[in-house]
């Protein structure tokens, strides 16, 4: 492929639209890398997009269609990788920026997967356990010649679980007359699920939190944190972090915050959340604050792992932290990131905070692929070892290119991909 002159991407339009505000951080860091414009076409186009209606029975004996969505961003590394969501608000733009961010994901961690994401509009809280088995189903079905342990992935994300994913090796299963247990993970443990991957996204966190207080010249034992969002990835963080030394002040989900200037339990919050339908509402071992004044807090570390967009140009001002390390997917609006670097704050981004949660699914599909389990120690010591790996190469390219550590995680990750394209050629 020939070198060409980089042409200037076009502005952004709208960077509340979750696409868009990926494509702004590719601009900046394919623009550093001087990224001819053949591979920049190529590299912001996702290979695959898929949109299906998916009519099922409800309990009450009547239909109801849903809307599907599956988009392989990239299967340039190898086959593309990417959770499934259920939830009333999925997209086409927003699936095609978390495909995007799978893809980016993989790459600097140095996994050999491509990305993809998919979702059902709908409201999983709504649908009983045997509307939720027929929809997924139903979904594996409509999308049975995308999928497999070689093409495409899935995993669980928002609204799903490993049962999920449990009906969809079934269903796979069906087709293909054999079990096929590599096609997706993030498995019940006896259908093939690996050890450590329910913790793995929130041990990322921590991994990253801790290599990043190292930079700053701060130490856990003295460190205070503040984790928004504790479902599986913010709960697992605060107490991963809490085990060494960090005072977790405060955590919240949709019910509130909740703040202990001496530290929260996060053991006895996790029981209480367990017994208490998922949700902190009602918690009494902290005093109840708005998520405002969560992210304003006066503390160390901040852990945005709830939605995308929590931390915007209107509330980006009042952040205190010294560190961000992004638990959620896209917690950070691209109008922010600039305020956010001109107040001296360290983040690690997403693409690199919470890669925890792919590099365990990519050791699921491993041990599947050789029949055989790895002991829980191997599991987190390989995770630990990627993502400190990743972050040195991260922060090393930060500090050669002059950039936030989220464009160097780009830079890592598109370079990556682009080498990659090249030596595999095209058409």
């Amino acid at each position: 492929m020939s070198k060409l002159k980089y042409v200037e991407p076009a502005p952004i339009k709208d960077k509340s639209n979750p696409f868009e505000s990926m494509m702004s951080r590719f601009n900046i860091a394919a623009e550093k890398l001087g990224l001819d414009d053949e591979t920049y076409e190529v590299l912001k186009s996702p290979a695959k997009q898929v949109h299906v209606s998916l009519p099922i029975t409800m309990d009450n004996g009547k239909k109801k269609v849903f809307e599907g969505y599956r988009v392989i961003h990239s299967n340039i590394l190898g086959p593309s990788k990417g959770g499934v969501r259920f939830d009333p608000h999925v997209n086409i733009d927003e699936v095609k920026a978390l495909a995007a961010w799978m893809t980016w994901k993989c790459a600097v961690v140095d996994i050999p997967y491509g990305g993809a994401k998919g979702g059902i509009k709908c409201n999983p809280r709504e649908l009983s356990d045997g509307e939720k088995e027929r929809l997924t189903r139903a979904y594996t079905l409509s999308l049975i010649d995308v999928f497999g342990k070689d093409k495409d992935i899935p995993a669980p994300d928002m609204g799903t679980s490993a049962k999920e994913m449990g009906w969809m090796m079934d269903e796979y299963s069906k087709t293909e007359g054999k079990t096929e247990a590599a096609m997706v993970t993030g498995k019940p443990l006896v259908l093939g699920g690996s050890l450590g991957r329910v913790e793995a996204t929130g041990r990322g966190v921590m991994t990253t939190a801790l290599k990043a207080l190292e930079k700053i010249s701060l130490t856990p034992t003295k460190a205070s944190c503040v984790v928004q969002g504790f479902g599986n990835v913010g709960s697992h963080a605060a107490l991963l972090l809490a085990e060494r030394g960090v005072k977790v002040k405060a955590i919240s989900d949709l019910s509130g915050a909740y703040w202990n200037d001496e530290g929260i339990d996060i053991q006895k919050a996790m029981k209480y959340t367990e017994s208490n339908g998922r949700s902190l509402e009602g918690f009494s071992d902290g005093e109840k604050i708005t998520n405002a004044e969560l992210l304003s807090a006066k503390v160390d570390v901040l852990i945005p792992a709830a939605m995308e967009d929590a931390i915007t140009i209107e509330n980006a001002g009042s952040i205190q932290a010294q560190l961000i390390v992004e638990g959620a997917n896209g917690p950070t609006s691209a109008e922010a990131d600039t305020i956010i670097k001109d107040k001296g704050i360290l983040v690690v981004p997403d693409i690199l905070a919470n890669a925890g949660g792919v590099t365990v699914s990519y050791f699921e599909w491993v041990q599947n692929r050789l029949g055989y389990k790895w002991e829980l120690d191997r599991v987190q010591r390989r995770s630990e070892r990627i993502l400190g790996e990743a972050f040195d190469k991260v922060f090393n390219t930060m500090l050669a290119y002059g950039v936030s550590m989220r464009i160097a995680a780009y830079i890592v990750a598109i370079d990556k991909v682009a080498q990659t394209m090249k030596y595999r050629g095209g058409f």
